[in-house]
C-alpha cells in the first residue's frame, strides 16, 4: 500500500468522486422541469460526499472533529440514495443503473463506517 499523501490518494474519496460525476453524466438526461429539484439535489448531494471527505482530512488532527465530518459525509452519502430512488421510480434511471450505483454507494458507505470506527488510523 502506497503512502496516503492527501485525500486524493484515499480509495473511498476516488470511488465517491467516481460516483458523483456518473450521476452528473447520467441527470444530464433528466427533464427540464427537474433542472432545479431532482437533478439539483443528486448532484450537490453526491458532491457533498467528496468535499465532506477532504474536510475530514483537513481535520484529522482531531479525532472528534475528523469524524464528525465522515459523519457528514456519510449523511450525505444516504441522501443521494434517496436520490437515486426517486430518479428509478421516476423512471429518468433504468433499475440496473440503479443497482450499479447503490452498490457503489454500498461500498463507500462501509469504508466510510470503517473510518468513523477507527479514527485512531488515519488522524495524526
Amino acid at each position: 500500500m502506497s503512502k496516503i499523501e492527501s485525500f486524493k490518494d484515499l480509495i473511498v474519496y476516488q470511488k465517491a468522486y467516481k460516483l458523483a460525476m456518473e450521476i452528473f453524466e447520467i441527470s444530464k438526461s433528466f427533464p427540464k422541469e427537474e433542472k432545479y429539484s431532482l437533478t439539483d439535489q443528486m448532484r450537490r448531494s453526491s458532491r457533498s460526499v467528496t468535499a465532506c471527505i477532504a474536510e475530514s482530512w483537513a481535520k484529522r488532527r482531531y479525532e472528534k472533529s475528523f469524524v464528525n465530518k465522515l459523519t457528514d459525509s456519510l449523511s450525505e452519502e444516504n441522501e443521494t440514495e434517496v436520490w437515486l430512488d426517486y430518479s428509478k421510480d421516476c423512471k429518468y434511471i433504468t433499475s440496473l443503473k440503479h443497482k450499479e450505483l447503490l452498490s457503489g454507494y454500498d461500498e463507500v458507505r462501509k469504508m466510510l463506517i470503517s473510518m468513523i470506527n477507527n479514527p485512531e488510523k488515519w488522524c495524526n
